[in-house]
């Protein structure tokens, strides 16, 4: 996880991405693209993602033609973490009365799953 902003459910997640994938380049500067689904599309916020951090949005999107299931291209990766996180009992429900507070318990479920996974190689 290079960034995170937890919001109140009155925000939208594509007019805040441009200032969190800022604040991701600054962090890591060889990111060369950001990777996101079909909720993200839309001229104003590709040339506002641009404008902010200085990389291209690529949108994933299902094709019109697909029936059933199948795994769209790095839209895995981010559904893993999803599930990875989902594991943790304390961010199964939203007990946090503070944004912060849920912030750190993301960040320290992260450090957790990052530490297991170096161990375990």
């Amino acid at each position: 996880m290079h960034a995170l902003a937890v919001l109140p459910a009155n925000y939208q997640d594509r007019d805040v991405a441009p200032f969190l994938l800022k604040t991701a380049t600054t962090r890591m500067p060889t990111l060369r693209r950001a990777v996101a689904d079909g909720g993200y599309q839309g001229a104003a916020t590709a040339a506002a993602v641009e404008a902010e951090a200085g990389i291209p949005l690529e949108i994933v999107k299902r094709s019109d033609t697909a029936k059933g299931f199948y795994i769209l291209p790095k839209r895995w990766i981010v559904e893993r973490t999803f599930g990875w996180l989902g594991r943790c009992r304390r961010l199964a429900k939203d007990f946090e009365n503070l944004t912060r507070t849920h912030a750190a318990f993301v960040i320290l479920a992260m450090i957790r799953i990052m530490l297991r996974r170096l161990v375990r190689a």
